[in-house]
């Protein structure tokens, strides 16, 4: 049987979250991007409750939401730092949700990261 490219990067998602798992203290940054916009949620696993959510779609009518898929992404990561520092959270697990560490998912690390916030 063959296998798509969405099931590949499914198997590889659950592969990685076989192993961590977000606490209230030390959240999960789980990431989606499809071919438009990037997604991310912070979630505290053991309650299964989604603490922050942010996309860039949700900026999409507006005029901050110009340039490169990869700048709004960064743009995402930090505005995400901003809201975790709000709540006294300085260190999460990063989910990349079985997509590859580069492009989006790199700026947006790189997003948290500037902002201060440990992966």
């Amino acid at each position: 049987m063959k296998t798509t490219k969405s099931q590949k990067r499914i198997s590889r998602h659950n592969r990685v979250r076989a192993k961590i798992t977000g606490t209230a203290t030390r959240p999960r940054v789980a990431i989606f991007k499809s071919n438009k916009f990037t997604y991310a949620q912070v979630i505290d696993d053991t309650t299964g409750v989604t603490m922050i959510s942010i996309s860039d779609y949700a900026g999409k009518k507006s005029k901050v939401a110009k340039g490169t898929k990869t700048e709004k992404a960064t743009l995402n990561g930090q505005a995400l730092a901003k809201v975790l520092k709000e709540k006294g959270i300085d260190t999460v697990l990063f989910d990349r949700g079985g997509f590859k560490y580069h492009g989006r998912v790199k700026a947006l690390a790189e997003g948290l990261r500037e902002a201060g916030i440990k992966l």
